[in-house]
């Protein structure tokens, strides 16, 4: 394996156990948040059944945004292997106008 490629892995892994910590903490901590905020909905339900649907809001711009984001990542990938498979000469010959020679 290659210095780079030891490299890459080392962060991977360091990126999976972020992601493994943070979905423990999500976990093991959201459930007791969430049952201490169910006992204080007492008051008007029309304000909450906003902020909720706000809230749903903001989390559907953020996502569809993600999205676009990752989406436009793939398209350059995408690209990026469609040209690397084009022969430089064929290449030129198109910029330049010139008609392909069979």
């Amino acid at each position: 394996m290659k210095a780079g490629g030891a490299r890459v892995a080392w962060v991977v892994i360091r990126i999976r156990r972020a992601c493994a910590t943070a979905m423990a903490v999500m976990i093991v901590a959201g459930t007791s948040a969430l049952a201490a905020q169910a006992t204080q909905l007492e008051g008007d339900t029309s304000i909450m059944d906003g902020a909720m649907l706000g809230i749903l809001a903001m989390l559907a711009i953020t996502f569809a945004m993600q999205g676009a984001f990752v989406g436009f990542f793939f398209y350059l990938r995408k690209r990026a292997k469609r040209i690397a498979d084009i022969d430089p000469d064929t290449e030129w010959s198109e910029v330049q106008g010139v008609p392909r020679r069979s």
